[in-house]
């Protein structure tokens, strides 16, 4: 369900749906669904690779920037999909340790230098010599983990960076476009996730990192921006360990033992509960940190209502959706993408009805579920 605009809910139509739809399968040919996932008007879902939605850069990976309304067959050499992400215009595609792109490289963001500005072919990621065990896009950044080791690579973050930090030099892992070690004091990284300007690391011991904009709190410092990975103390999860992350264009969503904290931009519900004063940014006046200087901190907080058995989480630009045994949604729902029949902002996780998911995919302003 959610915005519709480009195809991207596979239903041959371009109406967006407020009410979970099911999409044109037959494609699928009974296939088992391994992963869904989504950009800024597409849509991925692997059992081979299956897209659909907005292709005006090539993002769908099928040789041409034609918009696809329903999901067809992407061929890429027969290999076993393991992961994917999909940034606002692009697509990164793990395959057996090899990372493939595929989109828009206005800005470096597939990794393969200034060789192309959009492509509509899968391109190999070859500066990344071992196996990527995980992957992740942001609006116009990437980033992954071979065997520990957090590469960066797109210049999205660049004009940030340079605002920030002037007059002091921008570190080279917002200005590659090509993947950059990211220097993380010789902790065993094990997965990353990417906001629209901002990254998250889960390492081996559970512990977080964040770096860069800090504009919506997301980071919990006073800092406007932080130009390498800062820890996340602990103490702000209540001393749990972090078995999974997630983020949202503004906001982070970490799952400790049977908790769920969120953090970051919170005006439209994406943080699901009763947010602060300092969490509230359309409350803030424009101050020191719009300049340059120092912010209120929003820090991480546990909602709830998703308190014990949670088993999936994924977040779009704004709206989260999580299986607790059923499904529920929260967050941005201008588009029906919380899947209750309304437009209205969904300030706490409500059920949605009707629908048991095996699998959960979000782009911006769409949500998937793959059902059994």
């Amino acid at each position: 369900q959610g915005a519709n605009s480009y195809g991207q809910l596979s239903q041959g139509h371009v109406e967006d749906q407020a009410s979970p739809r099911l999409s044109n399968i037959a494609a699928l040919q009974n296939r088992p669904v391994r992963a869904v996932s989504g950009g800024g008007g597409h849509s991925v879902v692997i059992t081979q690779v299956f897209v659909c939605g907005q292709n005006n850069r090539g993002q769908l990976g099928l040789g041409h920037s034609a918009d696809i309304a329903t999901l067809q067959h992407c061929p890429i050499l027969n290999q076993r999909v393991t992961d994917i992400a999909c940034g606002w215009d692009f697509t990164l595609l793990l395959t057996g340790g090899q990372l493939l792109a595929c989109g828009s490289n206005a800005f470096g963001q597939l990794g393969v230098g200034q060789t192309v500005t959009n492509s509509a072919d899968l391109l190999v990621v070859e500066n990344l010599k071992e196996p990527v065990v995980s992957v992740a896009a942001g609006l116009r950044h990437s980033l992954a983990v071979t065997s520990g080791c957090v590469y960066q690579w797109g210049t999205g973050l660049f004009s940030y960076a340079k605002r920030a930090l002037s007059p002091h030099a921008v570190p080279s892992h917002f200005n590659s476009k090509v993947p950059c070690l990211v220097p993380l004091d010789q902790r065993i990284s094990h997965r990353v996730t990417a906001g629209s300007a901002h990254c998250v690391c889960l390492t081996g011991d559970g512990d977080l990192f964040l770096w860069g904009s800090n504009k919506h709190g997301q980071l919990t410092t006073t800092e406007p921006f932080l130009s390498s990975p800062t820890l996340l103390k602990r103490s702000l999860l209540d001393g749990e360990k972090v078995i999974n992350v997630w983020s949202g264009w503004t906001h982070n969503v970490a799952q400790t033992s049977g908790r769920v904290f969120t953090w970051g931009r919170g005006n439209y519900g994406q943080l699901g509960r009763q947010i602060s004063a300092s969490e509230d940014t359309e409350q803030q006046p424009a101050g020191p940190a719009a300049q340059g200087g120092t912010q209120e901190v929003g820090l991480p907080a546990e909602v709830e209502n998703l308190c014990g058995a949670t088993q999936q989480i994924c977040c779009g630009s704004e709206h989260n959706l999580a299986t607790v045994g059923s499904l529920f949604s929260w967050g941005w729902n201008e588009h029906g993408m919380c899947g209750d029949g309304l437009q209205a902002d969904v300030f706490h996780p409500q059920l949605v009805p009707g629908l048991r998911p095996v699998l959960i995919g979000c782009g911006a302003g769409h949500s998937m579920a793959v059902c059994a």
